[in-house]
């Protein structure tokens, strides 16, 4: 069941290795490299945020999951999380903190991610996560050479978020309706491609927004969308 999360996990873990070779390159070409990782993101971010069936709904989530977001500081305690292991990992990457929150947030937040949970989690079938794993371990190595061995760390949090869908998933799946469990898929990865839109544009430099603290949005979504199926 959990095979392909951890398969996940593990090519972080060897693309952040990988990286790590790379530290000595340019500043400039980091920053290129970096940039480019920030375009690429973008239009992931776009092409799932256009999915959207219910933009107003997606809105709405979005503004609530941020006031309780902010309320909670989630972005402010992922920072000291990572600043924690920064002190004790790498007392000399001043970046450390900035590449774990930045590359968990690359990995966690998407559809492929969920889907690819849920079907580990339910059926078996982990090539949806394989798919994943090619993808987050090229930009793992990527991540580290511009932001040092915090990337590595970023795959606890991709074990735990993908491990625990899958878990719930291998229990609950078959008590949720086909047509409702389509609708939460797509409506999911359109607001997940709002937050990785806002994680391209702060990679380019052009903004500084706390995206961390959009996560709760999602669950405003799945609950309003509860509400309306059930309605």
């Amino acid at each position: 069941m959990l095979t392909g999360v951890f398969i996940n996990g593990l090519a972080i873990v060897m693309g952040s290795l990988t990286g790590v070779l790379l530290r000595n390159i340019s500043e400039e070409m980091k920053e290129t490299v970096t940039k480019g990782i920030g375009l690429g993101v973008i239009a992931l971010g776009i092409q799932m945020t256009i999915s959207t069936q219910s933009f107003t709904l997606i809105m709405i989530s979005l503004s609530i999951g941020a006031l309780i977001g902010e309320a909670l500081k989630i972005e402010t305690y992922m920072n000291k999380f990572g600043l924690f292991l920064q002190k004790h990992f790498s007392k000399s990457e001043s970046s450390f903190a900035e590449g774990f929150v930045t590359a968990s947030l690359i990995f966690v937040i998407g559809s492929l991610g969920i889907v690819g949970a849920i079907q580990s989690g339910a059926t078996g079938n982990h090539e949806t996560l394989y798919t994943k794993a090619v993808m987050d371990g090229f930009t793992a190595v990527m991540l580290t050479a511009s932001f040092g061995y915090g990337v590595l760390f970023s795959s606890i949090p991709v074990v735990l978020y993908q491990g625990s869908i899958a878990i719930l998933a291998n229990f609950l799946v078959q008590l949720i309706p086909a047509n409702f469990m389509d609708e939460l898929m797509n409506e999911i990865s359109a607001i997940g491609g709002l937050m990785i839109l806002g994680i391209g544009l702060n990679l380019l430099q052009l903004t500084k927004l706390r995206v961390s603290n959009f996560l709760p949005g999602i669950i405003i979504l799945i609950l309003l969308l509860s509400l309306k199926f059930v309605m």
